[in-house]
């Protein structure tokens, strides 16, 4: 007889020293509509999670709402202005920014 299995093997994280060279998920928003987007980092929340948007510190504001310590990042009244690359990571995490989102605005 014969006997087979078949597993998916997920691998999280990146090792020191070398590139990741994964494609950048990208999300298209609508003009003047609502995105909700999601710090997939790891099954436990972190303390303090904090995004950013082209590599700046991303500040809240009446349009930008952090939600559930960090986990979610809200735009209201989306604008083209919004568009480009957002991370997350937890602040205590020292380095680099963790996961990357990309953002396109159409309208």
């Amino acid at each position: 007889g014969e006997d087979s299995r078949s597993f998916h093997v997920s691998i999280q994280g990146t090792l020191p020293g070398i590139a990741r060279t994964e494609e950048i998920p990208i999300i298209t928003a609508v003009a003047g509509g609502q995105l909700l987007l999601e710090c997939p980092e790891g099954a436990e929340p972190h303390p303090n999670m904090e995004w950013h948007r082209e590599g700046s510190l991303l500040q809240e504001d009446a349009r930008r709402q952090v939600l559930a310590q960090g986990r979610f990042l809200q735009l209201r009244a989306v604008a083209a202005a919004d568009g480009g690359e957002y991370s997350c990571r937890a602040t205590s995490a020292p380095g680099d920014t963790g996961p990357r989102v990309r953002v396109r605005v159409h309208g």
